[in-house]
């Protein structure tokens, strides 16, 4: 039996959905409360699993009750002592009737965008962009990757 010194680490649990148009450009959100764009997603509740977090969310930012496809990644990264762990889906190609249908949460987003993946790269944190980068490599190649990074 091992003993610990330190208590196990509690980190914060987020998780996200990773969208595409039939163009290929990725959906992201301008979240009020930070600098950078970030995917559509948020925190997960006690009880409650990354997955179903990830429908609530989406569902609540964007107004879409869409199904949430296969976990593209799993992040481990630096915040706070006990770090946070970040979980990403495959939220699938949009349709149009979707894209038109997204009525976004004004107390937490103030836009959203489809924008090719170059774009992408100057509206997120760097961190950001190192988990993007992983999502998208993740989806094409169909195998779910771990990471770690700095504060995403």
């Amino acid at each position: 039996m091992t003993t610990h010194e330190n208590p196990p680490a509690r980190p914060r649990v987020s998780a996200g959905a990773l969208f595409v148009d039939h163009d290929g450009r990725v959906l992201l959100v301008d979240p009020t409360y930070k600098r950078f764009w970030n995917l559509p997603g948020g925190g997960v509740d006690a009880g409650e699993t990354p997955r179903a977090a990830c429908r609530r969310e989406v569902g609540e930012e964007l107004g879409l009750d869409t199904s949430i496809g296969p976990l593209l990644v799993v992040a481990w990264t630096v915040n706070g002592p006990d770090g946070k762990l970040f979980f990403v889906f495959d939220g699938g190609v949009l349709t149009p009737e979707q894209q038109a249908a997204i009525v976004l949460d004004p107390g937490e987003l103030a836009a959203h965008a489809f924008v090719p993946v170059e774009r992408a790269r100057s509206l997120l944190s760097e961190p950001q962009w190192a988990l993007m980068t992983e999502v998208l490599r993740a989806r094409t190649d169909g195998v779910t990757r771990y990471v770690e990074l700095d504060q995403v």
